[in-house]
């Protein structure tokens, strides 16, 4: 599985942002995929994550009701929706292919394959 992201950039604070996420090498409805940021000196956070057939969602809890995750399957991509960006969200974001969804996040840090990932900057 490939994972490659897009979409990052320099915004001001309440922002919003839309990260791409394009799959390949695997047919992608057929995956979990999930998003996970890190920032220079912090620990992996788990952002979001949708599973494959029920479609469900997870959120980390400093996202949601900002963040929306969705899939588009036709055209191989998952988009992060990011809304009201603050500064400490700068970090770089990645995109990665967990065994599923939980609400821990566990999978999707562990997963076995992820992007470079995309730089998202935050500052006034």
């Amino acid at each position: 599985v490939q994972l490659v992201e897009s979409g990052g950039g320099l915004v001001h604070p309440g922002s919003s942002l839309r990260l791409t996420c394009a799959v390949s090498g695997l047919p992608m409805e057929s995956l979990a995929i999930g998003w996970f940021r890190q920032a220079p000196g912090k620990e992996r956070e788990g952002v979001a994550c949708i599973n494959v057939q029920e479609e469900s969602t997870f959120y980390g809890d400093s996202v949601k009701g900002r963040f929306t995750i969705s899939r588009d399957n036709g055209k191989n991509t998952v988009y992060l929706q990011m809304n009201n960006l603050k500064h400490e969200e700068t970090a770089i974001y990645h995109c990665a292919e967990p065994k599923f969804c939980a609400s821990s996040f566990y999978y999707v840090l562990a997963a076995r394959y992820w992007g470079q990932g995309t730089q998202v900057t935050v500052s006034s």
